[in-house]
């Protein structure tokens, strides 16, 4: 992906933190780089949530809650997504603000038409990665300006400036990501993953979504369900499917033994992989990987 400029793929050299910085910790990789982008040197950022963690079972250790003192904000990604925030309320120490970044983002309903058994959804009916979409992103970026002059009035331009800059960049991702989205056919835009967890990319990319499980990763799919997939796959000419990293490939592995569909490389669907835990990293990542597998050999 040659043309994917170093605009996209930059590494942000952390900035100097200035003595009157505010205290800010994070529950999501994502919404911590957010903070960094916008906030500049003007906030000091701790990752209490770090790439490589597993977002549906993390619960903050006594160890993380003893990080969070002296934080003027804690952010959280929002949506239900962390399920333990009603808990971790009564744990804040004073003069700590809790916001959901994700909160007064647009939320795509979690449509689930396939049986899961016994188990239970813990995220609510709301499909809670609103950040696999630039749009939503820049949404997030102004929220998180606005939360930050909130509790730093004096440096309210500064926010404002930041969120303009990194909405500027996540334009130029969306363009780019159209364009080499447009190398797949519409009719081959069919998105199957393990997990419900790209309807906002879906949406944005005019991909329709098809998932095998639920929205967690502790959700079972019924072996009727599994039966319609394969079904659908055989019909429709699914070009490939795709795992998620972080998650068990198990299920998919059947499906593409009974079909003979390819198995894409595994979508980064948290936000949170160590190779990709900001937006920036992760679309890109995943746009690859989508036209990597759907689009003609002789387009990639």
């Amino acid at each position: 992906m040659k043309a994917f400029t170093s605009a996209f793929f930059f590494l942000l050299t952390a900035p100097v933190i200035n003595a009157a910085a505010i205290k800010v910790a994070s529950l999501h990789p994502i919404v911590a780089d957010l903070a960094r982008q916008v906030g500049g040197a003007n906030v000091e950022v701790v990752e209490i949530l770090k790439p490589g963690s597993d977002i549906h079972h993390f619960e903050p250790s006594p160890k993380d809650i003893a990080e969070m003192r002296g934080a003027r904000l804690l952010l959280a990604s929002g949506k239900e997504l962390e399920t333990y925030l009603d808990k971790l309320r009564d744990s804040l120490g004073a003069g700590v603000k809790l916001v959901e970044i994700g909160e007064k983002v647009p939320s795509i309903p979690f449509i689930c038409d396939h049986d899961h058994g016994e188990h239970d959804h813990h995220h609510g009916q709301f499909d809670p990665h609103w950040w696999h979409s630039a749009e939503n992103m820049k949404r997030a970026a102004r929220i998180m300006a606005d939360v930050l002059s909130e509790a730093d009035p004096a440096n309210e331009r500064a926010y404002e400036a930041g969120a303009k800059a990194v909405s500027k960049r996540f334009d130029e991702l969306k363009r780019w990501a159209q364009k080499e989205i447009s190398k797949i056919s519409r009719k081959d835009r069919k998105l199957v993953t393990a997990h419900a967890a790209f309807g906002y990319f879906c949406k944005e990319y005019g991909f329709e979504s098809l998932s095998i499980l639920g929205i967690g990763r502790n959700d079972d799919a019924s072996s009727k369900h599994i039966a319609e997939t394969i079904q659908e796959i055989r019909e429709h000419g699914i070009r490939a499917i795709f795992p998620e990293d972080q998650a068990n490939p198990k299920v998919l592995g059947e499906i593409a033994r009974s079909t003979g569909v390819k198995i894409g490389t595994p979508l980064v669907a948290d936000g949170t992989a160590k190779n990709a835990h900001t937006f920036e990293m992760m679309l890109a990542h995943n746009v690859r990987a989508i036209v990597a597998a759907l689009a003609p050999a002789q387009e990639n």
